[in-house]
């Protein structure tokens, strides 16, 4: 952990007033759910009854409606987050917008673990696996009917498919977190972006509308996005960089 780095964003911070955090599947890797393009990640894991299937086709529009039962096999294999705890990185996040200064998370996430960890305004740009709801009639259905159904392909009263609440490839962002995430990152005074690749598109491109005066950026990995005298980068892992930054601005991490 570079501590001149550190100290920098802590004054950043401390002279902001107007913070956005934008994340990505980063963030709760610490928390055990998988990324999707790392070594490790999703899109890499070997399994021999989906090998034979693109990664993105198993989590598109395509898969649910032509072959449902795969994509419902996939989904409660693989997106099942119910049970997984936030990590330090999200309650961080929490404590951070309940001294005022934090005054929203936009996230690429589905997992819902802004929320756990006590996170109140959050804008789910690709939706989330825990709000499921009838295709037909619109009725929702709590965070663990899809997994528990006995049903390979769930079925609402009304005779619909029950899916998950999530942005499927070949599908539109939801409206009323898109207008949320952009109006709240054109306002703000500092934007961290962390834990992403920024390759999802379009949510990659709602950073651009930033015009504040800070930018930091906590990832692994480079990412190409303009730099100036007021951007930070530090390439570590975001846990542990909120983790050391709550011990210097005396955050508790509940």
């Amino acid at each position: 952990m570079d501590d001149t780095k550190l100290e920098t964003l802590k004054e950043w911070m401390d002279d902001s007033h107007d913070i956005v955090f934008f994340g990505g599947a980063g963030v709760s890797t610490e928390s055990g759910v998988p990324d999707f393009r790392s070594k490790d990640g999703l899109y890499n894991q070997h399994d021999v009854q989906f090998d034979r299937y693109r990664p993105e086709y198993l989590l598109s529009h395509s898969c649910l409606m032509n072959e449902p039962k795969v994509y419902f096999e996939f989904h409660r294999q693989k997106m099942d987050t119910r049970r997984v705890q936030p990590d330090n990185a999200h309650k961080y996040l929490a404590a951070l917008e309940r001294t005022g200064k934090l005054k929203a998370v936009v996230t690429q996430n589905i997992d819902g673990l802004h929320q756990k960890a006590g996170s109140r305004v959050v804008y789910e740009i690709h939706g989330s696996a825990l709000r499921n709801y009838c295709m037909k009639c619109g009725k929702a259905y709590p965070p663990d009917y899809i997994f528990d159904s006995k049903e390979a392909v769930p079925h609402c009263t009304c005779g619909g498919v029950i899916r998950p609440d999530i942005t499927l490839y070949e599908e539109s962002l939801p409206e009323a977190a898109v207008r949320g995430a952009v109006r709240s990152i054109a306002q703000a005074d500092m934007l961290i972006i962390g834990g992403t690749s920024l390759t999802v598109y379009p949510a990659a491109s709602y950073i651009h509308y930033f015009e504040g005066k800070y930018l930091v950026i906590i990832n692994r990995d480079e990412l190409n996005v303009r730099m100036d005298a007021h951007t930070l980068v530090i390439k570590d892992k975001i846990g542990e960089v909120f983790t050391c930054l709550a011990e210097l601005q005396g955050l508790r991490l509940d």
